[in-house]
């Protein structure tokens, strides 16, 4: 009877045992926190570069008081390397993505012919050195792809150089800035979070002016008047800086 008892209480002291081992905390490592695989966004600051090629055509019309020198109309073509920098923001609304972008380049462009109106023959040409624009950029992004219109303000350096044969042996050179428009569009890639590479399209046009030359030269004053407009592809680059917003908040227990 006596050892009954001693059995049945060491039972009851094996079962009461591992029923406070089961309640017992785990020393086992907690499974490693893996926070949430951030979702890309347009949305922010950036800068960048872009370099390519330019092509342009200048119309220009002479006009003369000399009766001699009839009116005569001759068409540059004004083409070279164009590249610089940019810098804009980006607002992306769902699909959509909204910003504004400024650019400027430097220019290889020019072009001259030789033309003769009248004695003495004549040679002109077109040169523009410094370009920028103001534009507005809106488009539709499909995850890391953009695609996108541009359009806004332009502004460019234009020097026209125009030069007299014998007798006279002179020469002038008529430098400006004109404003005007630009148009286009591209698209653009995000290569990670922060780089993206673009290819962009635009055409441009800087108005009409005129220039006199030779006021007091060749049999009275003349009289040109130019429009220049310009198409351009650039491939470019950019970086676009981390956003302030703050980070997702993630729920503990």
């Amino acid at each position: 009877m006596f050892g009954r008892i001693i059995l049945a209480s060491a039972g009851a002291m094996a079962i009461a045992g591992s029923a406070f081992a089961a309640d017992l905390p785990s020393r086992a490592a907690p499974p490693p926190y893996l926070p949430p695989v951030p979702v890309f966004t347009w949305t922010g600051l950036y800068v960048g570069g872009q370099i390519g090629y330019a092509w342009g055509r200048d119309n220009a019309d002479f006009t003369t008081l000399n009766p001699a020198a009839p009116f005569l109309s001759v068409s540059y073509s004004p083409q070279g390397v164009i590249g610089g920098a940019h810098a804009g923001y980006d607002l992306q609304i769902s699909q959509w993505v909204i910003g504004l972008e400024g650019s400027v380049d430097g220019t290889s462009l020019r072009h001259g012919v030789p033309f003769d109106p009248c004695c003495p023959p004549m040679q002109g040409g077109t040169r523009a050195d410094v370009q920028g624009s103001i534009r507005a950029r809106a488009g539709i992004a499909f995850d890391r792809v953009l695609l996108y219109g541009t359009g806004g303000a332009a502004f460019t350096g234009i020097t026209n150089n125009y030069s007299l044969g014998a007798p006279f042996f002179v020469s002038e050179g008529i430098s400006k800035t004109r404003a005007g428009w630009t148009v286009g569009g591209g698209l653009e890639y995000a290569v990670t979070s922060n780089w993206s590479v673009r290819a962009e399209y635009r055409y441009s046009d800087f108005g009409g002016f005129t220039d006199f030359p030779f006021a007091a030269v060749a049999g009275g004053p003349l009289s040109v008047q130019h429009h220049l407009t310009e198409n351009q592809v650039q491939a470019g680059f950019s970086y676009k800086f981390d956003s302030w917003a703050p980070g997702p908040v993630v729920a503990k227990y």
